[in-house]
């Protein structure tokens, strides 16, 4: 059975150990693997242990953490409109594949719960090709107003 919570600061060096495995798969890594999850777990425990804009969800099987989902709250400029002034921006939605199956709609149904909550304008994000489809169900549109603009590595 699958489990969904609130990320802690607790969680931080599996959730980096995850994060590792998923852009690892996906490009040639070009930090070190010890280095990088010492480097993303002190990052983690951080963001999850402040009142900062970043919050993530882990999807749990007999508590081992087998995924996560990051989301960050993006302020908009006040606007006298009726339209609501913060961005939800999701990330890092990932699940070992070995547990594949219904822990990434949960994990995204509970992020997208507290951008409800929160009362996000929006909720963007960059999916991989594989995820497309996912997002779509819940409603997100592909190749919308949204542009990028990609400035290069900060290595």
């Amino acid at each position: 059975m699958i489990e969904i919570r609130a990320a802690t600061p607790d969680d931080a060096e599996r959730l980096a150990e995850l994060r590792w495995e998923f852009r690892a798969s996906r490009s040639t890594s070009t930090e070190p693997r010890d280095r990088f999850v010492a480097r993303c777990a002190e990052w983690m425990r951080r963001e999850l242990g402040g009142n900062g804009p970043w919050r993530a969800w882990v999807a749990g099987v007999d508590g081992t953490i087998v995924g996560q989902i990051w989301a960050q709250s993006i302020g908009k400029l006040p606007n006298p409109a009726d339209e609501r002034e913060r961005h939800a921006y999701v990330s890092n939605l990932f699940v070992d594949p070995t547990h594949r199956g219904g822990a990434g709609t949960k994990l995204l149904e509970a992020a997208l719960a507290w951008a409800r909550a929160q009362q996000m304008d929006r909720v963007i994000l960059w999916p991989s090709p594989r995820s497309v489809t996912l997002y779509e169900r819940h409603g997100f549109v592909h190749g919308g107003d949204v542009m990028e603009l990609a400035l290069g590595s900060t290595r």
